[in-house]
């Protein structure tokens, strides 16, 4: 018993140095406990179970694009409050806070780059923002990154994770679902491609407009995509959704979805659809 030879006591408990704060992650699927630096450097993604988290826009956007290629566009274009909105506080507050807690002026980044060399617009949607809210700036970025796509000849990306149209802006924002479909028709008269990228969860009038027209559709796994949540569909049609509902295995088995993509193989996923659809297109 050698715990009773010792010459120095045990450490009290006020002198005790604990693991710091922050260190682990316990995750909301398996409820193993994971590293954050082992979760950061596999992309937000479960080391354990695969069970993908959000990933950051700017994270996003350099797992996808190639180093220093990426350059900002509409950067500046900030939401009005055409409605003088105001419910628990005004929207133009909402508004205020979301530029303090995330730097941005609203919940979608866009840009061109360049993937394996390949000039590509892209857009990303910031879920941290009000949900990923679609409101007037939103609709006006994606249809301008569509209208850039067109104009240049060079495929456009969309990463969707959103909650839907912006019920601070109204009407104002579920114009939006009709301005981003017809961006989207001269794209597709253009003969341009168009990759939409569905992650969890994509919902509401995103899900209902420009994220399901892509030429190519791709899903994160498990991602829940669909117009309203399961619940409200169930409450609805008082009948139980069939297991797995509106995730993204159940859609792309009912022909919703075109591929299910893990993270850390969607950059070269889409320089693959890429390549085909530009021999495609080379060959009409």
């Amino acid at each position: 018993m050698a715990w009773l030879e010792r010459e120095k006591a045990p450490i009290a408990k006020s002198e005790r140095i604990d693991t710091p704060d922050g260190l682990w992650e316990k995750c909301v699927n398996c409820s193993e406990i994971i590293l954050k630096k082992e979760l950061n450097e596999n992309l937000n993604v479960c080391p354990k179970c695969d069970h993908h988290y959000p990933l950051p826009v700017w994270e996003r956007i350099h797992s996808l694009c190639d180093d220093g290629s990426f350059v900002e566009a509409d950067g500046n274009l900030r939401s009005s409050d055409p409605l003088k909105f105001s419910d628990s506080k005004a929207y133009s507050k909402r508004l205020e806070e979301q530029h303090k807690k995330t730097g941005r002026w609203d919940a979608f980044v866009s840009g061109k780059g360049t993937i394996n060399g390949r000039p590509v617009h892209v857009g990303v949607f910031d879920f941290q923002f009000m949900g990923g809210s679609m409101g007037s700036v939103v609709g006006e970025k994606i249809a301008r990154l569509f209208m850039r796509s067109t104009a240049e000849k060079v495929p456009a990306i969309v990463v969707s994770s959103s909650g839907g149209a912006r019920m601070q802006e109204g009407l104002v924002s579920l114009m939006q679902m009709a301005k981003t479909c017809a961006a989207v028709s001269k794209l597709r008269d253009a003969g341009v491609p168009y990759i939409s990228i569905l992650c969890h969860p994509t919902t509401g009038g995103v899900a209902a407009s420009f994220a399901m027209l892509g030429d190519i559709n791709i899903g994160e796994p498990n991602a829940l995509i669909g117009f309203a949540g399961p619940r409200v569909i169930e409450q609805t049609i008082r009948a139980q959704l069939p297991e797995g509902f509106q995730r993204a295995e159940y859609l792309l088995e009912h022909g919703m979805l075109d591929l299910i993509s893990h993270r850390d193989s969607l950059r070269g996923t889409i320089s693959r659809v890429l390549d085909i659809l530009a021999a495609n297109i080379a060959k009409s």
